[in-house]
């Protein structure tokens, strides 16, 4: 189930801001997959604003900690 989209990446902190478009809690498995990215990883911390969340809802943007470089465009989905 795609869950979002990459729209920018900070190289110098491993963080991929993701737009959502369903919800997305701590805890969940996702994979990113597209633009050279196809891994999965278990979602440890989600941020909104800089302010740490539990979980976040469709249409909001979130920061995201990989474990890998992912592109703007990187699709993400739950599995």
């Amino acid at each position: 189930m795609k869950v979002g989209k990459v729209t920018h990446y900070y190289d110098n902190l491993g963080v991929a801001i993701v737009e959502l478009k369903a919800t997305l809690k701590v805890g969940d498995k996702v994979k990113f997959e597209g633009h050279g990215a196809d891994f999965e990883q278990n979602v440890d911390s989600l941020q909104i604003e800089h302010k740490q969340v539990e979980k976040a809802s469709a249409g909001k943007v979130v920061g995201l900690k990989t474990a890998q470089k992912v592109k703007e465009g990187t699709e993400v989905e739950k599995v």
